[in-house]
C-alpha cells in the first residue's frame, strides 16, 4: 500500500508541475522571416465598425469648424480618449460609410486610411477655392481587440498604433497567466464569410511568420487553460510538492487511525 501511494503521488508531481518548455516564448533556431516585411508593407484596409479620426487645418478657421464634430480649431495639443473617439470619432457604420457634416456619406470601406484622405481633398474642392488652403489628416483611431482567458487583464483594449502583433495585444493584457496554454492562443476573426478561429503557438519562433500574427481591429484573442489549472494541484513545484505533503499527511493519518481502531 505504502509503494502504491508513493507511486501514485510522484505521479501527480510529474504531471502537475509546469515545466519550463511550456512558459519560455519563441523557441527553435531563427530563421528568415520574408512575410513579416510583407506584412509590415501591406497598409491596413479599414472595416466596419472602426473609428476614424479627421482633422482638418486651414487659414479658414470658420470654414474648418463646418466640417468637423469638435471645434478644435485645428489645435495640436487636444487628447482623445476613448470616450471622445466614441463621441467625435467617425464610426463606419454597416454599410461601409462615415458621414462627414456637410460632405454627407462617405464610403471607406476596404479602403486605407490614405485613400480616405484623397476622397476628402477631392471633395473639399468643392468648397476651398485653392485646395492648397486646406490640410488634411485620416487616422485610424486604434486598434480594437478583445483578450479573454489565462491573462492578467481581461477585457477590451484599444491599442493606438497603425499595425499590432499578437505580442503587442497580449503584452498590453499584462501577459499570460502560469496556467495559460501559449501553444494554442486562438485568435477569432470575422470576416465576409463568417468568423474564422487561427491557432498561434506562442512557443515558436516560426510564429512570426505567420499572417494571422498581425491581429486585426475587433479580433478576438482566446488563451485557454492547461490541464494543471483544473487539476488544482499548484503551478510551480514547491506549490505541488506542499499539496502532495499535506495528502500524504492526510493518508497517513487515516491510516494511523484505522489501525489504532482494529
Amino acid at each position: 500500500m505504502k509503494k502504491f501511494l508513493t507511486f501514485i503521488l510522484l505521479a501527480i508531481l510529474l504531471n502537475s508541475c509546469i515545466p519550463k518548455k511550456n512558459l519560455v516564448y519563441f523557441q527553435g533556431e531563427p530563421q528568415q522571416i520574408d512575410s513579416i516585411q510583407r506584412i509590415q508593407e501591406t497598409p491596413y484596409r479599414l472595416q466596419i465598425n472602426d473609428i476614424l479620426t479627421i482633422q482638418i487645418k486651414s487659414p479658414n478657421k470658420e470654414l474648418v469648424t463646418l466640417f468637423t464634430t469638435r471645434a478644435t480649431g485645428g489645435t495640436t495639443n487636444y487628447r482623445y480618449s476613448e470616450q471622445s473617439l466614441y463621441f467625435d470619432g467617425y464610426s463606419i457604420d454597416k454599410h461601409g460609410n462615415i458621414r462627414v457634416p456637410y460632405l454627407g456619406e462617405i464610403n471607406v470601406l476596404g479602403y486605407t486610411t490614405s485613400e480616405v484622405r484623397e476622397k476628402i481633398d477631392k471633395l473639399f474642392e468643392n468648397y476651398f477655392k485653392n485646395s492648397d488652403d486646406v490640410f488634411v489628416t485620416v487616422k485610424l483611431a486604434g486598434v480594437r481587440v478583445t483578450i479573454i482567458g489565462e491573462v492578467k487583464t481581461t477585457g477590451v483594449h484599444i491599442i493606438y498604433q497603425n499595425q499590432v502583433t499578437l505580442v503587442d495585444a497580449i503584452a498590453i493584457a499584462g501577459d499570460i497567466t502560469v496556467v495559460g496554454n501559449r501553444k494554442n492562443v486562438s485568435l477569432f476573426r470575422k470576416g465576409p464569410s463568417g468568423t474564422e478561429r487561427f491557432v498561434v503557438n506562442m512557443l515558436d519562433l516560426s510564429s512570426f511568420n505567420k499572417d494571422n500574427f498581425y491581429i486585426q481591429s475587433n479580433d478576438v484573442i482566446y488563451v485557454e487553460p492547461l490541464k494543471q489549472k483544473s487539476w488544482g494541484t499548484g503551478t510551480t513545484g514547491m506549490q505541488t510538492l506542499t499539496t502532495i505533503i499535506a495528502i500524504f499527511s492526510l493518508l497517513t493519518t487515516t491510516l494511523l487511525l484505522i489501525n489504532a481502531f482494529k
